[in-house]
């Protein structure tokens, strides 16, 4: 028996013009001779889109029935089948009722997820996070809701904290309080449930630091570059070098660190600015301030051009 992979694969072409273009008639499906006319292949079939798409128009309805893209996290991977309401007498039974129904209805498991796909999906909308951050939240929460090691935990606070962990992993991360800004749940209650989420999947974290903040929070004051660099500068000159503020948060350090940078120049911020953009209380500021102001002329990088000398930085 001769084997399959000899076989010749039949090429269709016209027999009076075998070098000559084919032409496809995509409405009459029929593969046409470009020099005499031939019809050599009929019931060609159409790859393309059954109707053309008005994506631009907003009143009309998209004829396009491909639907949504395949979401392989949930269990039916989108395949379920929802038929719609009955229309026309032939849709109807003698005693009124609907002849179609919907035999499989969506899973209580993948309508949880499908939920927190879309509260993680709005949630990163708000503050502008990349697809590839809202992918890798998904992925947690899919973990999770597996495992089911956060029973009694709402959806919504795991799904903040999925948010929160993809942040750090990804290497941008956001402060507790900038995803409570767009969720319903408490910085209290994301706190525990990221600490659970660590422990129930075995991952990690990379440790938050001043560099990670800090070109955000000078871009949202609209410091210029120098003000930025050198409260870069003596963020880690405090934090790291010198270890003058021992147990404050990277946040408060780099909150702290611009108030004294953005003083000595002349784009002067107030605390009460800067705790608004970093999300800390004024008193925060104040404090990691105090203690980084009394060596502050080793703070300040050589090359600063002060307009506030260091002996009139305000004392609070």
């Amino acid at each position: 028996m001769a084997s399959s992979s000899g076989r010749k694969v039949q090429q269709i072409g016209c027999p009076a013009h075998p070098e000559a273009h084919l032409i496809e008639d995509y409405r009459a499906g029929d593969q046409i001779c470009s020099v005499c006319g031939l019809v050599v292949g009929d019931r060609v079939i159409d790859v393309g889109s059954e109707w053309r798409t008005f994506s631009s128009d907003k009143n009309a309805a998209d004829p396009s029935r491909v639907g949504g893209a395949e979401n392989k996290l949930l269990g039916s991977s989108d395949l379920s089948t929802m038929i719609g309401d009955a229309r026309g007498a032939a849709s109807f039974t003698a005693d009124g009722q609907s002849k179609y129904q919907n035999r499989r209805q969506m899973s209580s498991s993948d309508r949880a997820l499908t939920n927190a796909f879309r509260e993680i999906a709005l949630m990163a909308d708000r503050i502008s996070l990349p697809r590839t951050i809202v992918d890798r939240s998904n992925n947690l929460f899919k973990q999770v809701h597996d495992g089911r090691n956060l029973k009694g935990r709402s959806n919504d606070a795991i799904a903040s904290a999925c948010l929160y962990i993809s942040c750090r992993q990804e290497g941008v991360p956001r402060t507790f309080k900038e995803i409570c800004a767009v969720s319903k749940i408490s910085k209290k209650e994301i706190g525990r449930c990221f600490k659970l989420i660590l422990k129930a999947l075995d991952t990690t974290v990379d440790m938050i630091t001043t560099g990670d903040f800090m070109s955000r929070f000078c871009a949202n004051l609209r410091l210029p570059n120098y003000v930025q660099r050198a409260a870069t500068y003596i963020a880690r000159r405090a934090a790291k070098e010198l270890d003058i503020v021992p147990g404050r948060s990277p946040i408060s350090v780099a909150a702290a660190a611009i108030y004294m940078a953005s003083q000595a120049s002349e784009d002067k911020k107030t605390q009460k600015e800067i705790g608004d953009i970093a999300g800390v209380a004024d008193v925060t500021i104040r404090q990691s301030y105090k203690l980084m102001l009394p060596r502050a002329a080793e703070l300040f990088p050589p090359d600063f051009n002060f307009h506030t000398p260091i002996e009139d930085l305000p004392e609070l």
